[in-house]
């Protein structure tokens, strides 16, 4: 029997103890565990929200750079265009420079021509006076080709003469027949 009241005994020193533990350890526990349980709780609702936060805030950051990639898409192909025009206007310029550079360059050559023209004609206006004055000096120094020229100049009067007598006949003889 002794061994049943020990084993009473010890049954009762674990009910206390068990009572004890229930009474003063448990409570103040689970209190701390249940704080534990709520700020770990709390943490991980806050890591959710920290989660989603950063989910949205990189589906922003990827709708930037989309955006930001469109953007320079765009602003390059302005780019382009503009420097084209630039292109097309810098070589119509270019071509009504080379068109304008080449009338004038035409100009001064039709002016060049006249101007030598002129000056072709003064040279040998003055080149056949001198050639002229020449050739009559010399003829004019010949009495007998002075006496011919003479000559020949009466004959060419007396042949106009007698060509104007004969055109006044006619006109006579057309006027009298009507």
């Amino acid at each position: 029997m002794d061994e049943v009241l020990a084993y009473i005994a010890e049954l009762v020193a674990f009910a206390i103890i068990i009572f004890f533990v229930m009474r003063y350890i448990v409570p103040p526990a689970r209190k701390a565990m249940r704080a534990q349980q709520e700020t770990i709780k709390a943490q991980i609702e806050r890591a959710e929200q920290t989660e989603k936060r950063l989910a949205v805030a990189e589906a922003k950051y990827a709708d930037a750079v989309v955006e930001a990639r469109q953007e320079a898409a765009k602003i390059r192909d302005n780019a382009r265009a503009d420097a084209q025009r630039i292109v097309e206007e810098m070589r119509v310029q270019a071509d009504r420079e080379v068109e304008r550079i080449r009338v004038r360059g035409e100009e001064e050559l039709a002016n060049r021509r006249q101007h030598l023209m002129r000056e072709l004609h003064a040279y040998l206006g003055q080149r056949s006076v001198e050639v002229a004055d020449r050739l009559v000096g010399e003829h004019l120094a010949d009495a007998g080709a002075r006496s011919a020229t003479v000559d020949r100049f009466l004959d060419e009067l007396d042949a106009m003469s007698a060509r104007d007598e004969a055109a006044e006949r006619s006109l006579v003889a057309s006027k009298g027949e009507s």
